[in-house]
């Protein structure tokens, strides 16, 4: 993922190369010998626009729709560790301290390692593998008093629930958008900002104006896909703060 300065870099790149673009079709093909074509190229643009401007929304909706969902996954997956460990103070005393110390090693280990291995698109297996003690431990209780049998009935729906959000934070990790869907993002910005640098204005400033206008707008947009496309990195990310507050509460019981 690129950082921030590396996004402004980008984006300046392609308004430059965009007006580059405008500036060598004025030298090889005078705007003068475009103005006669300036009603297809209109036409064109039109149809381009529209379609590309569609296409772009659907795309920016559906990734910031994706960021919302892991972030309340993450909250989710957070919530649950909290509930087992209160939940744990109705289990028997060797099993309420194993799972009091398994649930904050959890969240320490979200956090610690978790966090950081997904920033950089890998996945850490010490939750996964804590997870598994916490089934042991929960399915080890023989006690047939009612009071632990419901700890114990509700410790294992929140575990269930702990162990789906963290399948689903995991997954989203590496999803992507297909490379397909790039394709059809750039060939169809550098498409629509050409068409904008063919139109054959007297204006020189204003034809300037607008096509820096239209390549610093689809930059941007692009930019932003690619940063919220993948929630757990780059600049715009999901943050660990649901598993830090979900420490801090175990901690204080």
């Amino acid at each position: 993922m690129l950082s921030s300065w590396q996004d402004v870099l980008l984006i300046l790149a392609t308004v430059l190369s965009s007006l580059l673009v405008m500036a060598l079709l004025n030298l090889f093909w005078p705007r003068e010998k475009r103005r006669v074509h300036n009603d297809l190229i209109g036409w064109q643009l039109s149809v381009l626009g529209t379609t590309y401007a569609v296409i772009i929304g659907f795309m920016l909706y559906t990734v910031w729709t994706d960021f919302g969902t892991a972030s309340v996954n993450a909250e989710a997956e957070a919530n649950a560790i909290v509930n087992i460990h209160r939940l744990a103070g109705g289990l028997p005393e060797e099993q309420r301290t194993e799972m009091r110390a398994l649930s904050l090693a959890y969240a320490n280990a979200v956090v610690e390692r978790g966090w950081p291995a997904m920033a950089k698109g890998e996945i850490n297996m010490e939750s996964n593998q804590i997870s598994r003690k916490m089934w042991h431990t929960l399915m080890s209780i023989q006690s047939t008093s009612p009071s632990v049998m419901t700890a114990e009935d509700h410790a294992l729906y929140e575990l269930s629930s702990l162990t789906e959000h963290r399948q689903i934070r995991q997954l989203q990790t590496t999803s992507k958008l297909p490379a397909i869907l790039w394709c059809v993002l750039l060939v169809g910005g550098v498409l629509t900002i050409f068409s904008t640098c063919m139109f054959g204005l007297e204006n020189t400033l204003i034809h300037g104006i607008q096509v820096f206008s239209f390549s610093l707008l689809i930059s941007l947009v692009l930019v932003a896909i690619a940063d919220i496309d993948r929630p757990f990195q780059g600049v715009v990310h999901v943050s660990d703060a649901a598993f830090q507050r979900a420490q801090i509460n175990m901690q204080d019981q």
